[in-house]
């Protein structure tokens, strides 16, 4: 991503302070790694990268949790109003680890609530976090089922409070050890208000359009062919070429 080196620095501090957006509208696009060049060149003047220490391009491990019975899970893939997503999110470069509750609010705006943990258990803050968010007793059930790790670049684009996520070298590994990762494609996300932003104007121009995608929903329906898959099947054969039966194994 040759063009990032053109692009002003953004520090975290400033970053959080212009475009926070815990409660935003999402767009997801599947990107070829090939054709990131040319998008990043055409981005608007103004456009910043986030800096830290030197560093553009940070490495990310989110654990997923879920109940015995995959709530989380299922309440995606059937497109429930009261979806939820629970993980562990660990800053691998610059250190820190937060539990995230993800949940979807008034006309389909996503919002993330987070808090600071150490170690593997929930504290008591966490844990009371997820029962608020999404029902008493739900923290003492969940269970890890997936982990992603990733190379994530955000950018800050300028005017309106817009931010994009462009994550590479996504891997889907499970509890026992299975593990794939998409071939040479990037997930691009945008994170804007209501209004869309001039990248996914740029996006569209060039062809893209956004797709239902969810790391944690694709990935254990990619990785366990005995769950239901149906709103993944267009994204894990057509977007990401992984294989969508039980010959998916063999991409370990």
């Amino acid at each position: 991503m040759e063009p990032l080196a053109e692009l002003a620095p953004v520090a975290l501090a400033d970053l959080v302070e212009e475009a926070a957006l815990l409660a935003r509208v999402d767009r997801k696009y599947v990107v070829p790694v090939a054709a990131l060049d040319e998008l990043l060149a055409a981005v608007p003047r103004g456009t910043r990268v986030l800096e830290i220490e030197g560093r553009r391009r940070f490495g990310y491990s989110s654990t997923y949790l879920d109940t015995p019975e995959l709530h989380s899970f299922h309440s995606s893939g059937r497109s429930q109003r009261t979806r939820w997503k629970v993980r562990t999110r660990d800053y691998l470069d610059t250190g820190g680890r937060w539990l995230e509750v993800k949940t979807r609010g008034a006309r389909g705006a996503t919002l993330k609530q987070r808090v600071p943990i150490v170690g593997d258990g929930l504290t008591d803050d966490a844990a009371g976090l997820v029962d608020a968010a999404v029902g008493d007793g739900t923290a003492r059930a969940l269970r890890p089922v997936l982990t992603t790790t990733y190379g994530r670049t955000t950018l800050l684009l300028p005017g309106a409070a817009a931010r994009v996520t462009i994550d590479t070298d996504l891997t889907w590994t499970s509890p026992a050890g299975d593990s794939l990762q998409p071939p040479g494609l990037a997930v691009v996300e945008t994170k804007t208000g209501s209004t869309p932003s001039a990248l996914d104007r740029l996006l569209w121009q060039r062809g893209f359009r956004p797709v239902r995608l969810s790391k944690y929903g694709a990935g254990l329906a990619a990785l366990d062919p005995t769950l239901p898959r149906r709103k993944w099947h267009d994204v894990l054969a057509r977007h990401l070429h992984l294989p969508t039966t039980s010959d998916h194994r063999s991409a370990r």
